[in-house]
């Protein structure tokens, strides 16, 4: 399981490295795409396998499918971590996430998020004021 909050610097090279406790989970391979609220998402291959089959039986007529697969599956890359933990983060990707040096990596159980350091500082500070709220909607869900 994924968990926690560690910052990283993405190095001349477009590499960054993941940290020490997600590498033994993660593997030697990983599949990096798209994520929601403009940040990345990194998945361990199996869990990238069970996302790949529930998009797979998303009904191809509804709009929202087709663009949500289009979006996650067109920007996913395998990646492969270097004898560092270090991985390569293609340019396309590091825009759609507003990356630049500072990155914060985020444990999220079955996944790992990057985000810019400044953006995941303002949305978690959002986020932090608005808590209460949100458990309260959450509530209907069995959280």
């Amino acid at each position: 399981m994924f968990i926690g909050e560690y910052l990283y610097i993405i190095d001349q090279k477009k590499r960054v490295a993941i940290p020490p406790k997600f590498r033994r989970e993660l593997g030697k391979r990983a599949v990096i795409t798209r994520g929601l609220d403009n940040c990345l998402v990194i998945y361990p291959l199996g869990e990238w396998e069970k996302l790949t089959k529930k998009i797979e039986n998303l009904p191809n007529g509804q709009i929202d499918a087709r663009g949500f697969a289009r979006i996650m599956l067109s920007g996913a890359v395998d990646v492969a971590l270097d004898k560092l933990g270090r991985i390569l983060i293609p340019d396309y990707l590091k825009d759609y996430a507003f990356l630049k040096k500072n990155v914060a990596i985020l444990g999220l159980s079955n996944r790992i998020e990057i985000w810019d350091e400044k953006r995941w500082k303002d949305y978690k500070l959002k986020t932090e004021k608005e808590i209460g709220d949100m458990a309260s909607r959450l509530q209907q869900l069995g959280i």
